[in-house]
């Protein structure tokens, strides 16, 4: 495959792992209103201990918190193309540890309804792309 065959889904690839990520941050903080899961940080707690109920509160608190800030950094990175191969290996763990959770709390289907395991997939086919082309790492390699 060439470079022109590639660059573009791979892009494409990019984007759509990022804006997903975040428009999910979006809707824990309120931003999408009435077309909304969760609708507010509170809603997303109560989920993520559901999710997390093998662990003590206080660490699924920690977890929201955490994925939270994941999904936003990485995105981000994935955006700019910038250390993409990390950006994309982090998204890829960050879905996997979602969908087995989800799959533990809430059964096979969740995950499968909300293609989890598709975004997860993505992301590591992502992460063992030769070279990201339209990106900062392809811009800083020439230099």
């Amino acid at each position: 495959m060439t470079d022109k065959n590639i660059q573009f889904p791979q892009l494409f690839l990019r984007l759509a792992l990022a804006v997903t990520m975040l428009s999910a941050v979006a809707d824990r903080l309120g931003f999408w209103g009435k077309n909304s899961a969760w609708g507010n940080w509170a809603n997303f707690e109560t989920y993520t201990r559901k999710l997390t109920f093998f662990l003590p509160e206080i660490l699924s608190t920690f977890s929201a918190y955490t994925a939270t800030f994941f999904e936003i950094l990485f995105p981000l990175m994935l955006i700019l193309g910038w250390k993409t191969r990390i950006a994309a290996y982090g998204a890829a763990f960050l879905l996997l540890i979602f969908a087995l959770s989800m799959t533990l709390a809430l059964g096979f289907k969740a995950p499968l309804d909300y293609s989890v395991w598709v975004g997860c997939a993505g992301a590591f086919l992502l992460a063992v792309q030769p070279k990201y082309l339209l990106s900062i790492d392809h811009l800083t390699n020439k230099l």
